[in-house]
């Protein structure tokens, strides 16, 4: 249990850098972070891959279309989401949205995956996911009130912002359910191996938007300098650097979490995304946190615990079936 709650906290710190390179890269359209990022996570994947190439010569092409899949949902079609969002409303209102993870997760997959995971009681579990939703209220309160005070607030910009973040919320909800799902089934597998699989499975589908985009920016009365744009240094640099830390690695964090624990609990502990995205986004500003905000984390935190005391009951029946 706390050594699977270790790796979901690992997977969560270098996944809330994700959050810092569309805020430090402005200038850079959405399409092109998510595919600049996976792309970096590709080639980063190919030589781990040659380590890992016995247990990827185990993968059948069922598993290559699903790791594709994954690929594209929860790396792609997500990252251009969030990214896209955050430069439409800023780094708040995402963080705010996708903050609500950890409910929506938990909430889904103890619907869906009871009998597989056991169900947590709704009764026991209430408290940790309200003390989580009062932490993100909390801390969303204080970020919209600096909208609020933003004379150079778009609002129709911010509601585009919100409805893109919610697209990341729904991509992200269908993925760490259906990574499970695999993970579960093939128990035997090395984590490692299928989150470079899933680095392999995105490298062609980003190298071709990626492609596209360079082609069509120098074929075009686009300002912007292809192929690296106008802080070429900046860009490549924080490229790879999420694709190894945040892709590869957040990924293999998260695949030896979701082989520990229950989907359900696993879902909760996305929380500490939320947690360092927050933390980075005010060291970006130079900023110390309010009073309301600190009191947000703590509730946050407090939720994970409470969530961490929560063993799931096999359903009735279910035991003898099998």
């Amino acid at each position: 249990m706390w050594i699977g709650t270790l790796f979901a906290l690992a997977a969560g710190l270098v996944w809330g850098l994700v959050f810092v390179a569309p805020l430090l890269l402005p200038a850079y359209p959405a399409l092109l972070l998510s595919c600049a990022r996976y792309l970096a996570f590709g080639l980063i994947a190919l030589p781990l891959a040659w380590l890992d190439r016995t247990r990827l010569f185990e993968l059948t092409r069922k598993d290559w279309l699903e790791a594709f899949k994954l690929s594209v949902v929860g790396n792609l079609l997500y990252y251009l989401c969030l990214a896209a969002a955050i430069q439409r409303a800023g780094g708040p209102l995402p963080t705010m949205i996708i903050g609500t993870l950890p409910v929506v997760i938990a909430i889904a997959s103890n619907l869906r995956d009871a009998r597989r995971d056991g169900r947590l009681p709704w009764r026991r579990l209430a408290p940790s996911l309200l003390l989580i939703a009062a932490g993100i209220g909390c801390v969303n309160q204080v970020e919209l009130a600096a909208l609020r005070t933003d004379r150079e607030a778009e609002l129709g910009r911010y509601a585009v912002g919100a409805a893109l973040a919610i697209a990341a919320v729904a991509c992200w909800t269908w993925y760490p359910i259906r990574n499970a799902d695999w993970l579960r089934a093939h128990a035997g597998r090395s984590p490692r191996a299928w989150a470079t699989a899933q680095g392999l499975a995105t490298l062609p589908l980003a190298a071709l938007g990626f492609g596209l985009f360079w082609v069509w920016s120098a074929n075009t009365a686009s300002e912007f300098a292809p192929p690296f744009g106008p802080t070429p240094i900046l860009f490549v640099g924080l490229m790879f650097s999420i694709g190894l830390l945040a892709s590869w690695f957040g990924t293999l964090c998260w695949n030896e979490a979701s082989q520990r624990l229950p989907t359900s609990l696993v879902g909760q502990l996305i929380v500490f995304e939320t947690l360092a995205a927050l933390a980075y986004a005010f060291m970006l500003r130079g900023q110390l946190p309010g009073p309301l905000t600190l009191a947000g984390i703590a509730l946050l935190v407090a939720g994970v615990l409470w969530a961490l005391r929560v063993r799931p009951e096999p359903l009735a029946g279910v035991g003898h079936a099998n």
